[in-house]
């Protein structure tokens, strides 16, 4: 194997990686860090700096942490580490800002990508588990400890990437993925694991090019700002819930069939409706009810929306970078409850239809005279708040590395309480999961209801 791009790392507790301080917190027992190496692309990439748009600076500043999970074929080249890296190495060659450091503009303090080819940490490890202990698998603290890299700090200068190979007992193996979220957005992320694997299969001719060039996103010049953006004048997950920890938090993976959420559809107002609009109009009446909210209470649903295809001429189909903002539905908790699941979706429906072009550049314009890093930071939100993230449309599965594709995709950890995560899964033909993130306290009754209502009002 080259060693020019494979530079290992005598000791990873004591050692500092660049400006990065590792600090995985492991339990000894189960879980064994077995080689530590920095993987850089297998060719010379171009050095420059990566501007980074106001929609970039206020997405979530951290380090998203996913996992792949992929049972063992039972053969003895099943996913060797150095054809991995190697795979790795000519991927980094494609998505090169990976390779790079989140750094700061030396004259305006302004976060940018410096694209200069140091690399992606990565470790492998093993862990005393079979693929059973994943069975129902749900986002923690300890899973990502366990399963992801975990830095001490996300804010610059820092890595772009750190990547994990755990071999379990059982033989198979698990992949987490901690990748800077200023990187870019779940579909980004999906492209570049699209890429990676391709590599890693040989069948480079089928991955798409990669556009960086984030200035397509630029605040005009002068402003025009046209549309009430006080949801991004405070940071709702700061100023809601102060004192939230991940502690406070618990999560559950959570699967509907494609007959229960054709039953949701009818409910919603018909076929016509999608699928996101159903479950989460289903999850957040069900939310309100599980937490107990008082009926004259305020509840608002958070809508992060991909702008890609709402922008006049549309970005890139290939953009990298996060280009979504956050709208919202609000109603009162008796409003909610009381009415039929229809008036929840159509909430849903009316809030993303306000998301137009000129909305967005509106916004981007508003943003320009904010303080970007006051709203990026992420936590727990107020218990009368949920966020729901679609992955439905996003490959999250198109990951096959040559032995097939993984049995699991998941997030390994939550932001804190009031998360929603919706994906499709393959293996159910049709079905979805539904990850959620409540307080303790609400969380049993929350599993309850959800099937419930479905069954009552079908019966």
């Amino acid at each position: 194997m080259d060693s020019l791009y494979f530079f290992p790392i005598k000791d990873r507790h004591e050692e500092k990686i660049d400006c990065l301080s590792t600090s995985l917190s492991r339990t000894q027992k189960m879980v064994e860090i077995t080689q530590s190496t920095i993987v850089t692309p297998s060719e010379e990439t171009p050095k420059h700096k990566i501007w980074l748009s106001n929609l970039d600076v206020v997405a979530a500043r951290g380090y998203t942490p996913t996992i792949y999970v992929y049972p063992s074929t039972g053969r003895k080249d099943f996913f060797p580490v150095d054809a991995l890296k190697a795979a790795l190495a000519k991927a980094l060659v494609v998505f090169y800002p990976l390779a790079g450091r989140l750094n700061r503009d030396p004259e305006t303090g302004r976060p940018e990508i410096d694209c200069t080819g140091e690399g992606v940490i990565f470790f492998t490890a093993s862990l005393d588990a079979t693929l059973y202990d994943f069975k129902d698998f749900a986002p923690s603290e300890e899973m990502r400890k366990k399963l992801v890299p975990v830095a001490d700090s996300a804010d610059p200068p820092c890595a772009m990437m750190m990547l994990q190979m755990t071999r379990l007992r059982c033989g198979g193996i698990i992949l987490g993925f901690a990748i800077h979220h200023y990187t870019f957005d779940g579909r980004g992320a999906s492209l570049f694991i699209k890429t990676f694997s391709a590599f890693a299969r040989g069948d480079v001719e089928t991955v798409p090019a990669p556009f960086f060039d984030r200035t397509l996103l630029r605040a005009r010049s002068p402003p025009s700002i046209s549309f009430d953006h006080s949801d991004y004048t405070l940071n709702v997950f700061q100023s809601e819930a102060p004192s939230s920890t991940l502690s406070q938090v618990v999560c559950a993976n959570l699967k509907l069939t494609k007959e229960q959420i054709h039953s949701l559809k009818i409910l919603a107002g018909g076929e016509r409706v999608s699928t996101f609009r159903a479950v989460v109009a289903h999850v957040w009446k069900c939310s309100c009810i599980a937490r107990g909210l008082a009926s004259d209470a305020e509840t608002q649903l958070l809508l992060p929306v991909d702008l890609r295809g709402r922008f006049k001429p549309p970005l890139p189909p290939t953009y990298i970078g996060n280009p979504t903002m956050r709208t919202k539905a609000v109603a009162k908790v008796e409003e909610l409850v009381s009415n039929t699941l229809e008036f929840g979706a159509n909430l849903i429906q009316r809030a993303v239809d306000n998301i137009t072009d000129e909305f967005g550049r509106s916004l981007i314009d508003h943003l320009e005279s904010m303080d970007l890093e006051a709203l990026c930071k992420r936590g727990a939100m107020s218990n009368t708040s949920l966020m729901a993230i679609s992955w439905l449309s996003v490959p999250m599965y198109d990951a096959d590395f040559g032995w097939g594709e993984p049995i699991l995709m998941a997030r390994a950890q939550m932001y804190g309480s009031g998360y929603v995560y919706l994906s499709r899964v393959p293996a159910m033909d049709g079905g979805i999961s539904v990850i959620v993130g409540l307080e303790p306290d609400s969380m049993q009754c929350f599993k309850k209801i959800l099937y419930e209502e479905i069954e009552e009002k079908i019966l």
